[in-house]
């Protein structure tokens, strides 16, 4: 006979941590008990800041190019000052950085990358995969952007520009795609659904082969 308390546990194994912390946990751990003993940052305000980023998905991204898609007016303002434009939507930003939206035309097509280390537009799109932080992504991306293209399966034509633009601690970018053909009767949420976070970062299209069935 089952045991009723165990009912609602899923049969995986125990999550434990065994290694032991590496030099930036400790530092973390250090600099964080520091600032709350001298009272300069409370340990709730800690907790609310990692729910806050963890709140953060391409899904907030999508939204914001879907209504540029269908409004233009909406889409002038992206363009012009994209902070203040997500603001409209409710998008917060809970730090001190500038959001250039940066349009894919037929003639231009836009990618982004940080070669320092891993800027990305967290408020609209999350924590940024774990191949757009490695070094040979951050290096290729800008001596041979239609080569790293082109792993993605994204064939830039020769006659069609490509852009890199190179995040910093307050610039980051986020890639306004090209709405696919044959969406006219979809409407915003629909059109949503279609944005993926390697769209908004450039290195693949939205693509209507690639819509995930509902």
């Amino acid at each position: 006979m089952a045991d009723p308390g165990q009912d609602h546990h899923d049969d995986h194994a125990e999550i434990t941590q065994d290694e032991a912390p590496g030099y930036f946990d400790i530092m973390e751990t250090a600099v964080r008990e520091l600032l709350i003993e001298r009272k300069l940052i409370r340990a709730d305000e800690i907790r609310r800041q990692i729910e806050v980023i963890d709140s953060r998905t391409p899904a907030l991204g999508a939204k914001v190019v879907a209504r540029a898609w269908v409004d233009p007016a909406f889409k002038a303002r992206l363009l012009e000052n994209g902070r203040t434009a997500c603001e409209e939507l409710g998008i917060s930003f809970y730090d001190d950085t500038e959001l250039i939206v940066l349009e894919n035309t037929p003639d231009v097509h836009n990618l982004i990358v940080c070669t320092l280390c891993s800027c990305y537009p967290r408020p609209v799109l999350g924590l940024p995969p774990d191949w757009y932080k490695l070094k040979p992504y951050r290096a290729r991306a800008v001596s041979e952007p239609r080569a790293v293209l082109a792993e993605f399966g994204t064939e830039i034509p020769d006659d069609v520009e490509v852009r890199v633009s190179d995040s910093t601690a307050i610039v980051r970018y986020l890639v306004l795609p090209m709405r696919p053909d044959g969406t006219d009767d979809y409407d915003e949420q629909q059109l949503a659904d279609l944005v993926t976070r390697d769209a908004m970062i450039g290195v693949v299209p939205v693509r209507l082969d690639l819509e995930v069935a509902p």
